[in-house]
Formats: structure tokens, C-alpha cells, sequence
């Protein structure tokens, strides 16, 4: 869903109009159109921009985020099934939840952010009449574009007043994206076994946002890591109480070998009086 657009503004109806129905809702409006995107590069680029945007969002009590999914935003548009719509897009401030498209009179509120990534048929659509449809209609704060073929031919715009400025990378090449708090960067990996160039989202710390599999990946480690630090601590409590029950049997034996002394003692000195007594001596009577 990544090739054509109107550019008519959402309709406002005269004050004397009547409107003898509501607007339609996503559940009136068609939200698919059987068309794939060009390649599988660019489904899994999109898939990996989505799947980072869902842990992100697990963090925060709302937003949506998407893609190759119809954008709404203009009842003409509506009418004439014009309906084709971002290959990403993410929207904050709204309920969490499933969406068949985005109508954006039903929902409140467009895109914050909207990626497309190039190619070779469109790559002149998303520069020129994507570009302003987004900057002059649906009025997206934040606009991207990348080709998943071609990374070094990437860009970012930020919507200024009525335009879109050019967002500069940053010392680590980095394009921040000012609604969302982060930094769309460029990552050399392999993700669904294609090593590639993506680009995916990072924290003003220079963390990766994790992808659902990598964050499950970190989270079974760090499980491990925690299981492996209560078998040592296991294995520590049981070294202690081994050394505490050596200590009690030290101590038990060295409790019987002074008995054993004493009973010695006492034995000897019985066998002394008893001697004494029968050389007539009282035994009472040695100091």
C-alpha cells in the first residue's frame, strides 16, 4: 500500500448542510486491496519497525503503530476508494487496540510519524506527492523515508509552521524523531535470516529498542541469569549449612573427647584413693 493518495483536504460541510448519515467507520470502509508489498525486504523492514514499536509501546499507556495499512483522511477520498496508505506509521495519544485502517475522523488524530521505504516504482511518489500529501493534507509532524536496497538514500522532515524542514543526522547519523523521543538509526544484522542494513528505533542513550523475538531473547536470559543466581545461592546456603553441621559435629566430638577426659580423670583418681586407702592412708586428709 504504498502508491497513491489524494491530496484533497478532510471535507468540512457547509452550516447549512445536511448530512443525512454519518461518515463511515473502518468497519464500512474497505481495508484491503490484495496488494503486497514490492518485496520481501520491504515486508520484513516494515515487520521490524512494527515489531520494535510494539515494545516500545509496552512501556506507555497508549499508541498505535502500523503499516501497509489505508489511511482515511478525507470523506472524497472515502468515496472514490482511494485508499492506499503509509508503510509505517506510528500514532500517539490514543487508546491501545486493533485497527482494520486508520480513519482519522473516527480516530481523533493522524499519524505522528510515518515512514515509507522506497523503491525503484515508487521511490519518486514517496519524495514528491507522498511528501506533501502528508506535509499539507494529513499535516504529519514527522515524515521518513528509506530504501531497503539502497540505506544511504534515507531522509527525515520535520513539519515546521507549514512546512517540512529536513532533520540532520546527528554526529552519530543518526535522524531523531522529536514526537517519539528517539533516534531512527541504521542497523547492520540479520533479521528472519536476511543480513542487511535496516533501520530501526533507539533511545537517547544509543539502546536498541528490542524487536518482540530479541526482547523474549533478553528476557529468557535474563530468566537464566536469575535461575543460575539462585542455584549458586542454593548452592551457597547448602555449603553453609554443611559447614554449619561440620562445625556442630566439631564441636559435638570435642564435647565427647572432654568427657572422655574427665571420666579418665575421675577414673584415676579413684584408682589413686583406692590405693591409698589400702596403704592406710585417708585420702581426706592430703592436701
Amino acid at each position: 500500500m504504498s502508491d497513491t493518495l489524494l491530496t484533497e483536504p478532510l471535507l468540512q460541510p457547509a452550516e447549512d448542510a445536511y448530512l443525512p448519515e454519518l461518515p463511515p467507520t473502518q468497519d464500512e470502509l474497505p481495508y484491503d486491496d490484495g496488494i503486497p508489498m514490492e518485496t520481501w525486504r520491504h515486508k520484513c523492514q516494515m515487520d521490524f519497525l512494527i515489531s520494535v514499536s510494539q515494545t516500545w509501546l509496552q512501556q506507555r499507556p497508549d499508541g498505535f503503530a502500523s503499516g501497509n495499512m489505508f489511511l482515511y483522511y478525507s470523506l472524497e477520498q472515502s468515496r472514490k476508494q482511494d485508499f492506499r496508505g503509509p508503510d509505517y506509521f506510528v500514532v500517539l495519544g490514543v487508546p491501545k487496540g486493533e485497527r482494520k485502517s486508520w480513519v482519522i475522523w473516527e480516530q481523533g488524530k493522524g499519524p505522528d510519524v510515518v515512514i515509507e521505504l522506497l523503491s525503484a516504482s515508487t521511490a519518486q511518489y514517496d519524495k514528491t506527492v507522498k511528501k506533501q500529501i502528508y506535509e499539507q493534507v494529513v499535516r504529519v509532524p514527522e515524515y521518513f523515508w528509506f530504501d531497503p536496497f539502497t540505506p544511504e538514500d534515507w531522509a527525515g522532515f520535520r513539519l515546521v509552521g507549514n512546512h517540512y524542514v529536513p532533520i540532520e543526522e546527528d554526529e552519530q547519523g543518526q535522524l531523531k524523531s522529536e514526537a517519539l523521543g528517539l533516534y531512527l538509526v541504521k542497523w547492520t544484522g540479520v533479521f528472519r535470516g536476511i543480513e542487511a542494513t535496516w533501520i530501526r528505533w533507539a533511545t537517547e542513550a544509543g539502546e536498541l529498542v528490542p524487536t518482540e523475538a530479541e526482547q523474549a531473547q533478553q528476557q529468557a536470559e535474563e530468566e537464566r541469569q536469575r535461575a543460575d543466581q539462585e542455584r549458586q545461592r542454593a548452592d551457597q546456603e547448602r555449603q553453609r549449612a554443611d559447614q554449619e553441621r561440620q562445625r556442630a559435629e566439631q564441636e559435638r566430638q570435642r564435647a565427647d573427647q572432654e568427657r572422655q577426659r574427665a571420666e579418665q580423670e575421675r577414673q584415676r583418681a579413684e584408682r589413686l584413693a583406692e590405693k591409698l586407702r589400702e596403704l592406710g592412708v585417708d585420702p581426706g586428709t592430703l592436701s
